[in-house]
């Protein structure tokens, strides 16, 4: 005999430290729930609160007021419902990374996180405790009883931990397993998250829900991708992809079956593209900024985070700046011109010709006898960067900065010059993704939003006569990628092919340009290695491959 139970994952975009706008939130979706006759209902890892809350946990009254939300929450909860909810919990002086479960009002128990990720972009293990124990959770919702393994997101990724908690849920007679998440966007994460769900059920026959956050927070952008497998390995719901969703589905809770529903497939470049998008929006979003100026250099690079500005914010919330100065050639002048027309963002010329001269004079005597080199190259940069300041000052902008992650890792770019900005939206895209994603923005709009003689020309920053970027990039940004990404070691990459001296000042220069990444915008992650807070190496570094 079947028993149907009805559960929904809550799929929301919380915003971080905002408590009392994060629980209504969450009690409109448990309303909404109520409607659509849902029994049981799975939020996000850390919802009260949102991920991740870093030194915030140190704050007493930050978590006094997480567990005054929850007691609100709580009371929300009607009898026909029951509700996981994310929270902190502390208990002694240790604080917990946990899950309530509610129902009629009553928080009927909690279950906290054992696996506490410590590499990369986390840190928990700074903050958190693990739980002591793991044992699934008696839960009866009308007249429908059953054993409820509750896990926190790293608590399924325990390929390298002893512990293994779906196991020990699964030999306690678990009939269902739910997973609160906050894992971040990777543009292949969800086929990823996927597979695991899919190696524990072909072991253990229970279905297995994960519902996880969506939105952006700092460098993280959250992708949703909520998925809930049944015993057979059936996807039977999804939660979609960078949509805040309740998505509701009706489980056999005694046989662990479902109806399957078709999982589309995903393309890495429009999910990039997407990622940037929700990224750059809830950054401006959720830190009050409304409007954005770039500098666009009629380059691929600038031409990309237009197009992502233009989305996210609206076309006419993007200020364009094209900045000639006496290198910059014609061509780059109209492509400048045709993508913000394309757009239909505003666009500004400020020339930087007389004020480099201006330059030129004032340290005339300090450079007397000295051949022009960098330095004066870097001056242009520095005053682009500096008209940009002054007009995101002038009008409460956010500057966006334009560099991407072969140019960061290999220091070609200018401290206080095109680094300048609040957000560099794709610091960890590669020059390779930037050209694949761009393209990915023509197709999508049908049309040639960027024009293709920028996909065709030379790159070059236009600071000297003649100049064009000293690096082959077909043959550079996928040898960046293998060092920063797949962390290949010097003598793996000499076997898999590159040249030795290539390799050797490659590995220099990202070594060389730490100074610069540490003074660096904040950068929206959409790699598995990105710069930022998951990439920390010391500055006076000695050590060589």
């Amino acid at each position: 005999m079947s028993e149907l139970i009805r559960i929904g994952m809550a799929q929301i975009n919380p915003v971080l430290g905002d408590i009392e706008g994060n629980v209504n939130k969450i009690v409109e979706t448990i309303e909404h729930a109520i409607r659509t006759k849902v029994e049981l209902l799975v939020f996000p890892e850390l919802t009260i609160t949102g991920y991740s809350p870093q030194d915030l946990l140190f704050n007493a009254r930050f978590i006094r007021a997480n567990l005054e939300g929850l007691k609100k929450i709580a009371g929300h909860v009607p009898n026909e419902l029951i509700a996981v909810v994310g929270f902190i919990d502390k208990v002694d002086d240790k604080i917990y990374n946990g899950a309530a479960i509610i129902r009629n009002g009553q928080i009927i128990d909690k279950r906290f996180k054992t696996l506490l990720p410590n590499y990369d972009v986390f840190d928990e293990k700074r903050y958190f405790s693990s739980a002591e124990a793991n044992y699934p959770v008696p839960v009866s919702v009308n007249g429908k009883s059953f054993l409820l393994g509750v896990e926190i997101c790293e608590d399924l990724w325990d390929a390298d931990s002893d512990v293994k908690i779906t196991r020990e849920l699964a030999e306690q007679g678990t009939d269902l397993i739910v997973n609160l998440s906050a894992s971040p966007f990777e543009h292949n994460k969800r086929a990823v998250r996927q597979q695991l769900i899919l190696r524990k059920i072909q072991d253990l026959k229970i279905p297995f829900v994960l519902v996880n956050q969506v939105g952006g927070q700092d460098e993280f952008v959250f992708d949703g991708n909520s998925l809930a497998l049944d015993s057979t390995g059936a996807v039977i719901a999804w939660g979609k992809e960078f949509i805040e969703s309740l998505t509701s589905f009706d489980l056999d809770i005694k046989s662990g079956k479902g109806a399957p529903v078709e999982l589309p497939s995903v393309r890495k470049e429009e999910s990039i593209y997407r990622a940037l998008v929700l990224g750059v929006r809830d950054y401006f979003r959720k830190t009050g900024c409304r409007k954005a100026v770039l500098g666009l250099s009629g380059g691929i690079d600038s031409a990309l985070v237009a197009c992502v500005a233009a989305e996210a914010l609206g076309a006419g919330n993007v200020t364009c700046v094209s900045m000639p100065g006496h290198f910059t050639a014609d061509m780059s002048n109209k492509d400048a011109g045709i993508i913000a027309k394309n757009l239909g963002v505003n666009l500004l010329t400020v020339p930087i010709g007389n004020i480099a001269n201006a330059y030129d004079k004032e340290l005339s005597s300090i450079f007397a006898a000295l051949e022009a080199d960098v330095t004066e190259e870097n001056i242009q940069a520095r005053i682009r960067g500096n008209i940009l300041m002054a007009i995101a000052n002038k009008f409460g902008y956010y500057v966006l900065s334009t560099g991407n992650k072969t140019e960061l890792a290999l220091g070609y770019c200018t401290m206080y010059g095109d680094m300048a900005g609040a957000l560099a939206v794709i610091s960890d895209l590669s020059k390779s993704d930037v050209y694949a994603v761009s393209r990915y923005v023509n197709e999508k709009n049908g049309k040639e939003i960027i024009p293709e003689r920028v996909f065709e020309r030379i790159p070059s920053a236009e600071l000297a006569a003649n100049q064009v970027d000293p690096f082959d990039y077909e043959v550079v940004s996928p040898l960046v990628d293998l060092i920063i990404n797949d962390q290949k070691s010097g003598d793996e990459l000499v076997k898999m092919g590159y040249d030795r001296t290539l390799v050797r000042d490659i590995l220099n220069k990202i070594r060389l340009a730490e100074y610069k990444r540490r003074q660096a915008a904040p950068g929206l992650k959409v790699s598995g290695k990105a710069f930022g807070i998951g990439w920390r190496y010391p500055i006076i570094n000695y050590f060589k491959e």
